[in-house]
């Protein structure tokens, strides 16, 4: 079976599977083929890879994997890996330890597993957790999460985080510009902050939950770029039209001002998708002249993106001129639903 794979020189081989391993997007399944001086390496989403890099289409030999939690079960359990720790969503308890057992016995690289006890809830959209196994090095929520060159600390019990968006987010982080001004109405633990201001730009990011913030702020710390990321605790339509503060020791900034943000941004990320429309009101307020707009939304499948334009342009009223760019399907949400992204230019008049 063919499978994508990255050519690559020989010399360049160690750098390329690093940089595809902090990516996650190394396949594990099949084998490196060297070939004439140069190296195939196996990747799991051709459409992932960045540009720079070669993608082609060979029949890799199967590698001889470990044992997987499914050798040791008989049936193929649901999991999502996040770091070092694996989480599940079982409603039998006695399952959920049958699994977690495989998992820790098995050669996955995981000291914690973790069950959903409740859906994401609240203002800060966080979900409870059951704690399944602990090898006890640390917090059995908290772990490092890494795609795309960017390192993420996070704790799942504090805060909200998907990996399944890493190919979304990078999608968008690679139309960032050196000098660009980006802000993240919803900007988590800093997931599309910290590659925004790795690529050059000038990032604000808000969330209402004040740990994520933090994190956010250590994150920006991690990957080196907190002098390029202001970070605020608060609901972003406050800190639009709020007052201004005093600028944090550490080094990261943590205030905000309308004299500053208003029409400040080139970009602009609205990843709530349950109630973006909520917020368009003040993320025209924050566009600057020409400002790309990132509008998550959920919609059916029958008419995904309609809703979510008329909205946009109801908000950017006469002012703007709207230019819908890309409609974008992330995932299936839920039967007949479906995530969507409109990547919508405001011009204004």
């Amino acid at each position: 079976m063919d499978v994508p794979c990255v050519r690559v020189p020989r010399e360049r081989g160690e750098e390329t599977r690093r940089r595809l391993a902090e990516a996650d997007l190394v396949d594990h399944d099949h084998e490196i083929v060297v070939e004439d001086g140069t190296l195939y390496l196996p990747v799991t989403d051709a459409a992932a890879v960045p540009d720079e890099f070669d993608v082609v289409f060979r029949e890799p030999p199967d590698r001889e994997t470990g044992t997987a939690p499914a050798d040791l079960l008989g049936f193929e359990p649901s999991y999502e890996r996040i770091g070092d720790i694996v989480a599940i969503d079982e409603d039998d308890a006695a399952r959920a330890e049958r699994i977690a057992d495989a998992v820790l016995d098995s050669d996955l690289p995981a000291r914690a597993v973790i069950d959903r006890a409740s859906k994401v809830k609240g203002e800060t959209r966080v979900r409870e957790w059951d704690i399944v196994a602990d090898m006890g090095e640390r917090s059995p929520t908290e772990t490092v999460h890494r795609e795309y060159g960017c390192e993420f600390l996070v704790d799942l019990a504090e805060v909200y985080f998907s990996p399944r968006l890493a190919t979304e987010r990078h999608r968008v982080a690679e139309q960032v510009e050196d000098g660009e001004r980006a802000f993240d109405m919803f900007a988590g633990v800093g997931p599309f902050v910290i590659p925004f201001a790795k690529r050059g730009a000038e990032v604000v990011g808000t969330d209402l939950n004040e740990r994520a913030i933090e994190y956010l702020r250590e994150n920006a710390r991690r990957n080196g770029v907190s002098e390029r990321v202001t970070a605020i605790a608060g609901d972003v339509r406050d800190v639009v039209s709020g007052s201004s503060g005093a600028t944090a020791s550490d080094g990261v900034r943590e205030v905000v001002s309308e004299r500053e943000y208003g029409g400040w941004a080139d970009r602009v990320v609205m990843n709530l998708p349950h109630s973006a429309d909520d917020f368009l009101d003040t993320a025209v307020a924050l566009a600057g002249d020409d400002c790309t707009l990132h509008y998550y939304d959920i919609q059916s499948e029958d008419d995904p993106f309609g809703p979510g334009e008329a909205a946009i342009r109801e908000a950017a009223g006469e002012e703007y001129e709207v230019f819908v760019e890309t409609c974008h399907t992330v995932r299936s949400y839920a039967p007949h639903e479906l995530n969507v992204c409109l990547d919508v230019r405001l011009v204004r008049q």
